[in-house]
């Protein structure tokens, strides 16, 4: 039963999937079912002007509703205008179309939505919906494993609508709309052969972001390495730094770290 237990984590557990839990993008492979997710994702993001940083703060709670279902709600609190506060909130939701498992080997593709409030400051023709804006998004993604690497790609449509408060849009009615991808690589580094489902987890991370507006064709590409670790298959620690290598879309912040917690609850509910 031991054994059996064991090669069920390591082919389809949240332990051994762990490299392919991207931290600044979302796979297509969904949480377990029944279970309860809670994050904080803490960033420190320097701002390009005044070379200050600015802490935000996106407590996140995920709901995995079945198999191919999960749905996030977050929050977003941040210090940006000199004293700590409440921005905004977003809903998450996604759905796997396809899948197909092997031993050692699968390939997922899921599609996904998100909407987002805020009430911060527009000072940005990038559209960000976790943190900045408000508005919408719909993207489609796709996930490979093979053995202990992992790679997904996915893109997406993003519009921005004008935040709360009557902080409009801050650009013209012609910047709302863009096409937004990333495509992300992860190792599984430890253990170098599993023995038990307690066994703590060590991932390497590379993705690359990318946006491109369609009003000014203007783009931004953003390198992040981040470094995983997964605890008792249920806990889970990202650190990370992502870093702009195209700046032709402006941003006020383009630099920072990453530090997410994380906890997970599997059969939390019928």
């Amino acid at each position: 039963m031991k054994n059996i237990l064991l090669s069920f984590l390591i082919f389809s557990g949240y332990s051994v999937c762990a490299q392919e839990l991207f931290t600044w993008s979302e796979p297509a492979s969904n949480m377990a079912a029944k279970g309860i997710g809670i994050r904080l994702n803490n960033t420190l993001m320097k701002e390009n002007n005044s070379g200050k940083y600015n802490y935000h703060l996106l407590p996140e709670v995920m709901l995995g509703l079945s198999a191919n279902l999960m749905i996030h709600v977050e929050g977003f609190l941040s210090n940006a205008d000199d004293k700590f506060t409440a921005e905004g909130a977003a809903i998450y939701a996604k759905y796997r179309i396809f899948s197909e498992d092997e031993v050692h080997n699968h390939f997922r593709i899921a599609l996904y939505t998100r909407a987002a409030i805020n009430n911060s400051d527009l000072h940005q023709p990038a559209i960000e919906l976790s943190g900045h804006n408000s508005g919408y998004e719909a993207g489609m993604v796709l996930t490979k494993l093979v053995n202990k690497i992992a790679y997904s790609a996915g893109g997406s449509l993003v519009h921005a609508t004008n935040n709360s408060r009557d902080k409009k849009y801050f650009v013209n009615d012609g910047l709302r709309n863009a096409f937004a991808w990333n495509v992300s690589f992860g190792k599984l580094m430890l253990p170098k052969e599993y023995t038990s489902y307690g066994q703590t987890n060590v991932n390497l991370m590379m993705e690359v972001l990318g946006q491109t507006n369609f009003g000014n064709g203007r783009s931004y590409v953003d390198i992040a390495p981040t470094i995983q670790f997964i605890i008792l298959s249920k806990m889970r620690l990202d650190a990370g730094y992502r870093f702009a290598m195209v700046k032709d879309l402006g941003r006020s912040a383009t630099n920072g770290f990453l530090l997410r917690l994380e906890y997970n609850i599997f059969n939390a509910f019928k």
